[in-house]
C-alpha cells in the first residue's frame, strides 16, 4: 500500500496584510482579484510580513491598474545586495475586462479604487482590490458604534456563561 501523506488543510489563513482602513474610511462595492508584479526581495519580504497597505490606492493609467503607496519594507540581506524602493509603484496584473470596468466606475463620479488585503494563493501573491464610495463622517460614526456594540455584547455572553 502507498503510504498516506497527511493533507494540507484549506482553512489555513493566507493572508499577509489587510488594509483595515479602507473598511473603516469607505463603503465597498465590488471586490476583484488581481496578480502583482513584484521583484524577488519584495516577495522575500512578504514571506516574512513585512508589507503596509494602510494609505494605498490603485490608479489606472493607460489601460492599466497600478497599486501606489504601499510599502514593503526590505529585509536587511535585500537592501545589501539590491536597490530597494519601499514605496514603488507595482504593477496590477487584471484582465482586459476587469480593467474596463475599474476604469468606467473610477471615472465616474465619488468612486476609487483601494487595495484590501495582500494575500498568497498557492505561490502567487494576490492583491484584493474593491471599488469604493467615500463615507461620510455619521457614517464611520455608526461603524464605529456597532463595533463598539459587537465588543459590549461578547462580553455580555461571556459574563453569562461565567455565572
Amino acid at each position: 500500500m502507498a503510504a498516506m501523506g497527511k493533507k494540507k488543510s484549506n482553512t489555513a489563513d493566507t493572508t499577509i496584510v489587510q488594509n483595515k482602513r479602507a473598511r473603516f474610511d469607505y463603503h465597498l462595492l465590488e471586490s476583484f482579484e488581481a496578480g502583482v508584479a513584484l521583484t524577488g526581495w519584495e516577495v522575500k519580504a512578504l514571506r516574512a510580513g513585512k508589507a503596509q497597505l494602510t494609505d494605498s490606492y490603485v490608479m489606472m493609467k493607460d489601460g492599466e491598474a497600478f497599486l501606489l503607496g504601499s510599502q514593503i519594507t526590505p529585509l536587511a540581506t535585500a537592501s545589501t545586495h539590491y536597490v530597494t524602493d519601499p514605496t514603488r509603484t507595482r504593477k496590477l496584473l487584471l484582465n482586459r475586462r476587469e480593467l474596463a470596468r475599474i476604469l468606467a466606475a473610477v471615472s465616474a463620479k465619488g468612486q476609487t479604487c483601494v487595495c484590501t488585503k495582500l494575500y498568497w494563493k498557492g505561490h502567487l501573491v494576490k492583491a484584493a482590490i474593491a471599488l469604493a464610495h467615500g463615507k461620510q463622517s455619521h457614517d464611520k460614526r455608526q461603524t464605529q458604534k456597532e463595533r463598539e456594540w459587537g465588543v459590549q455584547k461578547q462580553r455580555i455572553m461571556r459574563d453569562a456563561v461565567k455565572q
